[in-house]
């Protein structure tokens, strides 16, 4: 039987490369935005993500899920989002809607930094459609959330075992850098402080 824990490994092994990602923006939206566990954080962590990768200049997709029954992305993140516009959904993976995934292939990019919320069920069904897709899958651990906790830990079990790489907003940006040095590494080091 073979070891799993290797398997994850291997699929995961890869480094992020800046002219090869893109972020995927998972639904953060209304009422249920302010209903997830630690909120706060979590506002906080998307937004430093979202300004450093505005920095390397890595492209965006940003979804909406119904925004009609939902609202719109809550202000302390669409502030950021300037200048452009989200997609909106109904199915609750990116990859029920062909709008989306038209999109997401137009790029031409293979790597997906992920982030946003319901991380068992809208980021979990995004993450696990752009795995069947062969893209590799990025998880920004801190992120994403659920508004339970149990529901969010079971979640990123679950991608992990099937190959999603799971990392945070420093190690994200740091490792999309390479190296130390440059002007862009200075605005992230002092955005990550």
């Amino acid at each position: 039987m073979p070891d799993r824990r290797r398997l994850v490994f291997n699929h995961g092994g890869y480094m992020l490369k800046i002219d090869d990602s893109f972020f995927l923006l998972v639904d953060m939206q209304g009422k249920l935005a302010q209903m997830m566990h630690k909120r706060k954080d979590l506002f906080e962590n998307i937004t430093k993500l979202i300004e450093g990768l505005k920095i390397l200049e890595i492209p965006f997709i940003w979804m909406e899920q119904y925004p009609k029954g939902l609202g719109e992305t809550v202000p302390e993140i669409k502030d950021y989002l300037e200048g452009m516009t989200p997609f909106e959904k109904l199915s609750f993976g990116c990859g029920g809607d062909e709008t989306i995934m038209s999109a997401i292939r137009e790029l031409g990019r293979k790597q997906v930094i992920v982030a946003g919320i319901e991380t068992h069920v809208c980021v979990y069904q995004s993450c696990k459609q752009l795995l069947e897709e062969g893209f590799d899958v990025t998880l920004v651990e801190d992120c994403t959330s659920s508004r339970r906790k149990s529901d969010r830990k079971t979640a990123l079990r679950a991608l992990e075992n099937v190959g999603v790489k799971l990392s945070t907003v420093e190690m994200t940006l740091f490792e999309l850098m390479h190296i130390a040095g440059g002007e862009k590494f200075k605005m992230i080091s002092k955005l990550v402080k």
